[in-house]
């Protein structure tokens, strides 16, 4: 039985369940400290998250492009590179994603994906950038990538203020045509018809009205499987992990690893594309706003990744969990007074925990070896 225990906290799941309960554990300590109720504020953050249906659903809908940023970095993690620049990736392609949307205007069944293939397309071609000049001139990645990055949050601001595309009196661009948006039943539910309908049912009301209802978490749930098996059961996939494994013993085996790290930077891209156009077609205001400072869906997704440990499916619940957190923090300074940023540091803490609880498994190993040494004597 003892054995069966150890050998279930050394797996990855366990390392990060503890994480995650440290981490609260610690947040709890800090509200204390500052003379806020510790039990009273959890109860806020649960309350926040699933206290109605609006508030689970606008949880799932935040988390998609965090889950996809953050699918974008854990792949790159697999092949050994460091896309630090999915914040880039994810802004470059809400711009060509709104710059499509507002040109064309077919019909949903093109408009649809032509402003989604053509945000993935902008990822992709920041992220090819960035691992050509890895695999050809030996730059590294998170140099050009943090370059990258503020290149794309300029090019954000001066179509932002493009006479083409500014909105008089904003600070943000025209919305994209009606026939881009992924939302779903969107004329129906303002029509007097859905109105009177959705009167009579709270739960529908709730999640159909009230929120940007749209189906790209399903979406979002299918690439973070076919990721997975794209790294774990296809060929393609072994040469991946090799190469970010030794890329010397990889180059021995006859792997191209160059190929390989421009083939990773592109999928990292498209996929961190993918999250900035499910974000100007799934939801208000369609747009892009001048911006100031990132805003942080890539470096969120860079946590994510950690906290997940990097894989695929781990994913989806480390991008809920970080989702649900930063929306329950609004609720906490608001009821109580308490900074947002304590859901920050909460955050902070969890990924530090991610990271030194690693050293369970080894601890774990090492008392087994001198029970097993002593059981000997």
């Amino acid at each position: 039985m003892k054995h069966r225990i150890i050998k279930f906290l050394k797996t990855p799941f366990a390392c990060t369940f503890m994480a995650v309960f440290f981490g609260f554990m610690v947040a709890c300590g800090i509200l204390l400290v500052t003379g806020y109720s510790a039990s009273y504020s959890m109860a806020i953050i649960f309350n926040s998250i699933f206290a109605r249906p609006k508030f689970i659903i606008n949880v799932i809908l935040k988390s998609v492009p965090v889950i996809l940023t953050g699918l974008s970095v854990a792949f790159a993690f697999k092949s050994g590179l460091f896309n630090i620049g999915a914040e880039g990736q994810y802004i470059i392609s809400t711009v060509v994603s709104v710059i499509t949307g507002i040109i064309f205007d077919f019909h949903p069944v093109i408009q649809i994906p032509l402003v989604i293939i053509s945000g993935m397309l902008a990822g992709a071609l920041l992220g090819s950038i960035v691992g050509y000049l890895k695999s050809k001139f030996g730059i590294h990645e998170v140099l050009t990538s943090i370059m990258l990055n503020w290149i794309a949050l300029y090019t954000c601001n001066y179509v932002s203020m493009c006479e083409r595309f500014h909105k008089p009196d904003s600070d943000g661009t025209y919305m994209i045509n009606p026939s881009g948006y992924t939302l779903v039943l969107n004329n129906w539910k303002f029509s007097e018809s859905g109105r009177e309908f959705l009167k009579h049912n709270f739960i529908l009301n709730d999640i159909i009205l009230k929120t940007d209802f749209n189906l790209n978490f399903i979406f979002c749930v299918i690439i973070c499987v076919l990721v997975w098996f794209l790294i774990y059961k296809t060929k393609k996939g072994y040469e991946l992990r090799v190469s970010g494994l030794n890329p010397d013993a990889a180059r021995n085996a006859g792997i191209n690893v160059e190929r390989n790290i421009i083939f990773t930077m592109v999928i990292s891209g498209l996929l961190s594309g993918l999250a900035g156009a499910f974000t100007v077609t799934g939801t208000s205001s369609h747009n892009i706003q001048t911006l100031s400072m990132f805003e942080n869906y890539g470096f969120n997704g860079l946590s994510v990744a950690l906290i997940s440990g990097s894989s695929p499916i781990g994913c989806i619940f480390a991008g809920l969990l970080f989702s649900g957190l930063l929306y329950a923090g609004q609720s906490l300074q608001y009821k109580i007074g308490a900074p947002s940023e304590i859901i920050n540091i909460l955050i902070g803490v969890i990924v530090f925990f991610v990271a030194i609880i690693r050293i369970v498994p080894i601890l774990l190993n090492k008392y087994l070896e001198r029970e097993e040494n002593l059981n000997v004597k």
